[in-house]
Parts: structure tokens; sequence; C-alpha cells
């Protein structure tokens, strides 16, 4: 049986802790993300194998420039920029804090995928879990979303708080102006659809139904054939260079992947309790 993660380390792991808030309520919670990259990812290499750096050229002087002068623009009209620097920005930014601004709860059946961006987990940020799991059940019961706003590495996100299951999911989402409408793609006007040729679709849909979605539909093949790839010819010895590479000049190095589930348990099942039945039990309750 493993071993209970402390609320100490619980946040040592997690990705952002803070407060949801509104009105009187406040909520400690912790952030984790609901996904990770596992794309097979190539790197740009030189033909000895050392790894290549991005620099930056001048065009016009035909010379490598610095970070030192380098300046932010926005272009108003081709090759024409206003200057923004660094302290503007910095003035622009949002007041940091720790709190997730919940604004407004809004019927679940409202959220268009189209503005969901990256999923994250809410877990609870403290020992005492009451009041989220009320929370989790009361929308979950009412069926309905909160949409909040919170600020992340000097950025202010607006995301989606969700029930799902008697744990709190956070959607990421794209502002309105990020999405295109049918009017956008210019997409041709409905024509009028023929009996017989509608029933041969039919029919050629239920010929490839299925009752659930299996995990083996959502496998990365291309991945898998890479992978494969690399290691048929690691095994033959076959295009290997080894070249030492510089730690400074190395990708940023993830956060270990941790079982979310036991998170979610030490959280949540402080007497053995999972979610699904402390969320039913709660909405029981609060009906």
């Amino acid at each position: 049986m493993p071993e209970k993660l402390s609320e100490t380390a619980i946040r040592a792991r997690a990705f952002w802790s803070g407060t949801i808030t509104f009105g009187l309520v406040s909520i400690p919670v912790n952030l984790f993300p609901a996904s990770r990259s596992q794309g097979i990812s190539l790197r740009m290499v030189a033909e000895d194998g050392t790894p290549l750096a991005r620099r930056y050229m001048c065009p016009k002087h035909e010379k490598q420039i610095g970070w030192a002068e380098i300046v932010r623009g926005y272009e108003i009209e081709p090759d024409e920029f206003v200057v923004v620097t660094d302290d503007e920005l910095e003035g622009l930014e949002p007041r940091k804090s720790r709190d997730i601004d919940l604004r407004r709860f809004v019927p679940i059946d409202q959220l268009d995928p189209r503005f969901f961006e990256r999923g994250y987990y809410l877990t609870p940020g403290s020992e005492s879990t009451k009041a989220y799991m009320l929370l989790a059940a009361t929308m979950a019961e009412q069926g309905r979303a909160g949409i909040a706003t919170f600020v992340m590495r000097e950025k202010e996100y607006l995301i989606a708080i969700i029930s799902d299951h008697g744990i709190l999911r956070a959607e990421t989402m794209r502002f309105a102006d990020e999405i295109r409408t049918v009017e956008d793609v210019g997409l041709p006007e409905k024509p009028r659809l023929d009996s017989a040729d509608v029933a041969k679709m039919e029919a050629a849909i239920k010929r490839h139904a299925a009752a659930k979605l299996a995990p083996k539909e959502l496998e990365d093949r291309y991945a898998d054939r890479l992978l494969a790839l690399v290691k048929k010819k690691e095994r033959k010895n076959e295009d290997v260079v080894d070249a030492p590479v510089d730690e400074e000049d190395s990708d940023e190095a993830g956060t270990d992947i941790i079982d979310l589930m036991e998170v979610l348990r030490a959280s949540l099942g402080k007497s053995g309790t999972g979610p699904r039945k402390a969320a039913k039990t709660r909405s029981r309750k609060t009906a």
C-alpha cells in the first residue's frame, strides 16, 4: 500500500498553490497539470552531434545581436514599430496574487469546448476538505461551472472551474477574439440532402460505430514509429553520435512525474473515502 503523502509533499509537487475566493468563501487549492507532453522531440544538432544554439541575426547589418541590444516593438504598419520598454511592460503586468477570483457561476452546457486550452486539477490545499467537497458537490448538482481569473508567472489567465466526480478541474480559456466563427472560415451554404444519401451515410457511420472510446484510438502512432526507429538504430550503433552538452543550453528540466491519484487520495481520502463516494455523500447532504 503506497505511503500517504503529507500536505507538505503535495504542495512541493504542486504546479501552483493559491485560494479560490468568491464572496466570503475562501478555499485553499493546489494546481496540477492534467496532462503531460509525451511526444518525441528531435533537436537540431551538427553532424558531430553538438546541439545547435539559437542566435538572433540582424539582416541589415549581417551581424549577431546580443540580448543587451534587443528591444521589443509592436508593428503598427509594415516595417514600422512602436517600441515598448521592459519597465513599461512591467507596469502593465497584473498585480501578483495567490487568489483565484471566481466571478460567476454559469450553466456548464454554455461552455464551448473551442474556448478550452489546457486542463489542470485543483486539489485541496489544506487538511480540511469540507469546503472543497461542498463546492464540488453543489456545482455538480446545479450543473454549473465557475468562471475565474488568476495570476501565474506575471500573466493573468481566464479559467473555467468544473466539478468532475468530486474533483475540481480548471480549464484555461481562450479569449473571445481568439475564436473563429463559421463566417470567418467561409463554409458553403447547406445543400438540400437527399433521403437516400442520408440513409447511406447513416449506415456507413453505424458500421464504424463503437460502444465506447478505446484507449488504443488515442495512441500517438507516429511517435511510436519514430521511437522504434531510434531504438533500432541505437541497437545497431548506427548514426549514433556522442558530443558534450552544455547544461546551461539544455532545455529546462520538467517536473517529476507524480501519481496524481495518490495526491488526490491524500488530499481527499483522510478516512479512506474516495473522491466519488465523498462527492455522492456531500451531494445528498446538500440536497
